[in-house]
């Protein structure tokens, strides 16, 4: 069986399981506004692996994946592959109080997200408040909110480093599916990169390409795939721009939390768009003619949302050909980036 027989089968009887239900799992801490944050430790094996979704609550595929996920290994033999060579950290909604603030577009049974309803209503942390950059640089910081502190000290729980960390993200408009890989790990990741090309060729989509030049740690990698953030860069950026109150606001991010944990684990972002935006990546840029292009037209669109002209938007969205990902397409693909990451740390353990 190649590997993307057996991430669609794996997907397949993954996402068949119902997703674990909620209040589920170990409580590690709480939000700001109180509401509980959940953890699953699961697993027997000697990989460590860390799973974290939800730090943008306005990107909410990760987390749908993680709780299916949860479900699954917990069903599991003890004899399976997944139990018995991997121990599994996985908090599937870092966020909860910003879930609850996009809760009017995500319904949790959706098939696909609705542009209208994604443009009324979605809400995203700012700089700050962004939980992905705001994990504790140390135990004693007591002004990173209380979620990240939560999360950093059940990782700090673990006396073994970590071999593998994906924080589950996503994207509102691209042209498909991109993939951001750990700077340290780009002349290591052939094995990944291969497989996660295939399994998007497989489901009929087009990568997303874009050339940032290193803006805030996006360096590209190939057709596909780019170093993931860095809160060193994101600080420069800003600092670039003559704004030092926005720079000083950056914490480390999860992927550089874990690595300060010790050992050489891989980190991994996955950029699943909840709608897709042809011909974007055509002509890399900087500026991507099509990309601008796009940018523009959702503008107007945002605008004639905010005036009650959605059904205008919904029509105009369709004639330029933009369309939603469905949601079990992007699943299938959050989980082949994970399964080959998995398949790539074993390797370089081999």
């Amino acid at each position: 069986m190649n590997h993307s027989e057996d991430v669609s089968n794996r997907a397949a009887a993954m996402l068949a399981a119902a997703p674990v239900e909620a209040g589920a799992g170990a409580v590690i801490g709480r939000s700001r506004e109180g509401r509980p944050i959940h953890a699953f430790h699961l697993g027997r094996g000697h990989q460590r692996v860390s799973l974290l979704g939800g730090c943008h609550a306005d990107e909410p595929v990760g987390p749908r994946l993680l709780r299916h996920l949860c479900a699954y290994l917990a069903e599991l033999p003890d004899d399976d592959p997944l139990i018995e060579g991997y121990d599994w950290w996985i908090v599937p909604h870092i966020n909860p109080d910003g879930a609850a603030r996009n809760r009017a577009w995500q319904a949790p049974g959706a098939e696909a997200y609705d542009l209208v309803e994604y443009l009324s209503h979605a809400v995203r942390e700012l700089p700050g408040d962004d939980i992905e950059f705001g994990f504790p640089p140390a135990g004693d910081d007591d002004g990173a909110r209380p979620e990240n502190r939560a999360v950093y000290d059940w990782w700090r729980s673990s006396e073994t480093p970590f071999t593998l960390h994906v924080s589950l993200h996503g994207m509102a408009f691209a042209a498909g599916p991109w993939f951001l890989i750990e700077a340290a790990w780009t002349d290591r990741c052939g094995m990944l990169m291969q497989r996660c090309v295939s399994l998007v060729a497989k489901l009929g989509y087009e990568l997303h390409d874009v050339e940032r030049r290193g803006e805030k740690g996006f360096f590209r990698i190939a057709k596909g795939f780019c170093t993931r953030p860095d809160s060193r860069y994101m600080r420069q950026y800003f600092e670039s721009l003559g704004d030092e109150a926005t720079a000083a606001l950056f914490r480390p991010s999860s992927m550089e939390t874990i690595r300060s944990r010790g050992g050489d684990p891989l980190t991994l972002v996955s950029e699943m768009p909840l709608f897709i935006t042809p011909g974007v990546g055509a002509t890399l840029g900087p500026p991507d003619p099509v990309a601008e292009e796009w940018k523009r037209r959702i503008e107007e669109w945002r605008a004639m949302v905010a005036d009650a002209e959605g059904g205008e938007v919904a029509r105009a969205a369709r004639r330029a050909g933009l369309r939603p990902m469905p949601v079990r397409d992007q699943m299938v693909l959050q989980w082949g980036f994970i399964s080959a990451g998995l398949a790539q740390t074993k390797r370089a353990l081999d």
